[in-house]
């Protein structure tokens, strides 16, 4: 028998293959509820709010009235009585009233007054609640001659609504001589009730100039702020 053996070479080629590098997971994006250190968080309410146009006025006798309102403040805090129906505000500011020219009369003094004025928007009027009773009979399955049955008491509540108004709250007001007044306030506490919407503030300040038989009369209203 003839064998044959046949002799397979193997020859191996070692060819070098490029790694790619293992892609790394992006990080996680920051914690918005952690403050990066020495990072300043968002800055503190103050209430602080910007002042309007001085007031002016030029009286027929020849004055030039000016009152105007600076560093002004309406912070709103949490009411003492915690009704959702009240609002009440920190206030503060500086309000000038002066008295200017070369008048044809004798100026005698004057008075100003300062305050804040609170609209809202919906007034809760009244509330009504209405009592009820009620009985539920009931019959057994088999019936057996018994008549069962349950009592309830319930109450119903009616909130009457109306259009909003304005409270206008005098802080302060000052007599004075010559030409010139001035209402400091800081940190007075002022509120209203039966607010049921958006309540809106303003401050104002009234400046009357007298003169022996005259009264000119000038008001500031400050920027209205809604909260």
């Amino acid at each position: 028998m003839l064998n044959r053996f046949a002799t397979l070479a193997v020859v191996c080629i070692a060819i070098p293959v490029g790694i790619a590098p293992v892609a790394l997971a992006d990080p996680p994006p920051p914690d918005p509820a952690v403050q990066p250190v020495g990072v300043p968080g968002p800055p503190v309410d103050t209430g602080a709010v910007p002042s309007a146009a001085p007031g002016i006025l030029d009286t027929p006798d020849g004055w030039h009235l000016s009152v105007v309102g600076s560093n002004e403040t309406q912070l709103p805090v949490a009411p003492l009585t915690t009704a959702i129906s009240s609002r009440e505000y920190l206030i503060s500011g500086t309000f000038t009233g002066t008295i200017t020219g070369g008048g044809k009369t004798k100026l005698t003094g004057g008075s100003m007054e300062a305050g804040e004025q609170i609209g809202c928007g919906i007034i809760s009027d009244e509330t009504e609640i209405n009592p009820g009773a009620s009985f539920t009979p009931g019959i057994g399955i088999p019936f057996t001659g018994n008549v069962t049955g349950g009592f309830g008491v319930s109450l119903q509540a009616k909130v009457y609504l109306k259009p909003g108004t304005v409270t206008t709250v005098a802080l302060d007001k000052k007599s004075f001589k010559g030409t010139s007044t001035r209402i400091t306030l800081n940190g007075v506490r002022v509120k209203t009730d039966q607010c049921a919407g958006q309540s809106f503030i303003r401050s104002y300040a009234t400046l009357t100039s007298s003169t022996d038989n005259t009264d000119d009369v000038i008001t500031y209203l400050g920027v209205t702020k809604s909260v």
